[in-house]
């Protein structure tokens, strides 16, 4: 399969022929190839700001330098371009130097147009995910900086909850807080997972140190260790500089590890030994570092299955869960729906700066009161905004809410939506409405019928086929109408085998 015409190669070599055959080559594989016959032309087009080249085919004897100083400063100036040198066969010391210096391979003339463009292709593979890691770590730091801003706003921790059993959850924070003890997490998509660690951090003892979090469901496995353990220069291919992980970065702080039944067994099995020894070191590294920090875990998997279908190893788990929080859904606690409403409300109307508060009719807070929440609080919060935005007044009517909602008596077409395999009560977010009437009620009486001959596992695998089926073998967007992330979509297909089931 030929590369994306985006992956730009630079051919840096002072012999003609050498780059007229591989232009050749590289065009007639998709590849998007640039030449430059001195080490000074070479270093500029490989660190220029626009157009920078995803890969650079380096010589190692250039006429006014060496390849190798043009590499040193290649990974000084721009870190994320991957660099395959090219040496003479005599030259072997010289091909060592260069992986020691951060180049991605090397390969001896004369090679074989097969050996180097599989070469090119892994080299590029490699290139995207430094870019990647890059790109999400700039991400984090602007969402840290947006919930800086947030929090300056609205507090860190605020939290209004009417509900008898989110009360008691919250009297149950303020006890298990101020303790060291590492505490689980659990319940669906949306339902304040990461809130509820907020708050059990801003009222420990911790509370002035650092908040780190790391999903393990957002980040490719390879990355993963990486970005959790920390690596030092040179540890892997692309490790160019020290980088020093979320374990170090909690130090004196909290740790918050979101999905953790998305992370990969075999590195459960090394955080277990973090959590059991208090120390831990980093990719690369033969120096031992302490672990300081009080770790909140969180999963939106039902935990026992977890722990029985060896997704979550039963010992990490042992050692997670010294106080366990199940956070209820939103169905199941309808009396917050107002009061967070308000909030949602206040803190719109903060952002927009706006002085007054638009107002809910009766019908309108009715209907919310009333729709199911297949994502929980933070499709709540989705529709407030939805109608807060667009609303062309100071009232807020049931017809300016999102029209899964406002539309939420009706069902889907005759078929069961997604969210009623996995068990919950009411229509769908995810389908257009059917017609209302005798007729709408008989489908939810049949719908509920089969959802209840159904065991878990069953719904599960339905709710699947059927997101996978709206959306024509999407696994991104089945992936968002399940309320799951990718990965995590990825290993339930695994699991209950889906995956060379179905074909779309």
């Amino acid at each position: 399969m030929s590369p994306r015409p985006t992956q730009r190669v630079l051919i840096v070599d002072d012999e003609r022929p050498i780059l007229l055959t591989l232009e050749a080559l590289l065009g007639r594989h998709g590849y998007l190839a640039e030449a430059a016959r001195t080490a000074a032309e070479g270093l500029k087009c490989a660190t220029r700001i626009e157009n920078r080249p995803n890969l650079v085919l380096l010589d190692i004897g250039l006429p006014d330098a060496s390849g190798l100083e043009v590499l040193t400063k290649i990974k000084q100036q721009a870190a994320d371009v991957q660099v395959i040198v090219l040496t003479a066969q005599d030259s072997l010391s010289n091909a060592i130097d260069s992986i020691k210096l951060g180049a991605f391979h090397f390969i001896s003339k004369p090679y074989a147009p097969e050996e180097l463009l599989s070469l090119m292709k892994r080299a590029c593979e490699q290139q995207a995910l430094v870019r990647e890691a890059a790109t999400l770590r700039e991400e984090t730091r602007e969402l840290k900086a947006l919930l800086r801003d947030a929090e300056a706003r609205v507090g860190p921790t605020q939290h209004v909850s009417r509900s008898r059993r989110m009360v008691e959850i919250e009297e149950f924070i303020a006890r298990v807080a101020p303790s060291e003890a590492n505490v689980l997490i659990t319940g669906e998509s949306g339902t304040g997972k990461e809130v509820a660690a907020n708050l059990i951090h801003a009222k420990s003892h911790r509370s002035h140190g650092p908040m780190v979090k790391l999903n393990c469901a957002a980040l490719p496995q390879q990355m993963i260790e990486g970005e959790l353990f920390g690596y030092v220069k040179g540890a892997f291919t692309g490790a160019v500089n020290d980088f020093p992980g979320m374990i170090a970065a909690a130090q004196g702080g909290t740790l918050f590890l979101d999905e953790i039944a998305d992370m990969p067994a075999s590195l459960q099995t090394r955080f277990l030994r973090v959590l059991q020894e208090r120390e831990f070191r980093p990719l690369g590294s033969t120096k031992t570092l302490r672990a300081d920090f009080r770790l909140i875990a969180a999963t939106n998997q039902p935990i026992a299955r977890a722990v029985r279908d060896g997704v979550l190893r039963a010992d990490l788990y042992y050692r997670l869960n010294t106080f366990q929080i199940e956070l209820p859904p939103l169905r199941d606690r309808r009396d917050d729906i107002a009061p967070l409403v308000d909030l949602f409300l206040r803190r719109f109307a903060s952002e927009a700066g706006r002085t007054t508060l638009p107002r809910l009719t009766a019908e309108t807070l009715a209907r919310l009161h009333d729709y199911p929440w297949p994502g929980n609080v933070r499709e709540l919060q989705n529709a407030v905004q939805y109608a807060f935005v667009l609303g062309k007044d100071d009232v807020i009517t049931e017809e300016q809410l999102p029209r899964e909602i406002f539309r939420s008596a009706d069902t889907h077409d005759g078929q069961l939506p997604a969210w009623d395999y996995l068990g919950h009560h009411g229509p769908s977010s995810v389908g257009l409405a059917g017609p209302a009437g005798s007729e709408s009620s008989d489908r939810r009486s049949a719908a509920a019928a089969l959802a209840a001959s159904l065991n878990l596992e069953d719904r599960e695998r339905q709710a699947i086929l059927q997101a996978l089926a709206q959306t024509n073998g999407n696994k991104l967007r089945a992936a968002k109408i399940l309320g799951i992330h990718r990965p995590t979509l990825y290993n339930k297909l695994k699991r209950l085998g889906i995956e060379e089931q179905v074909k779309f």
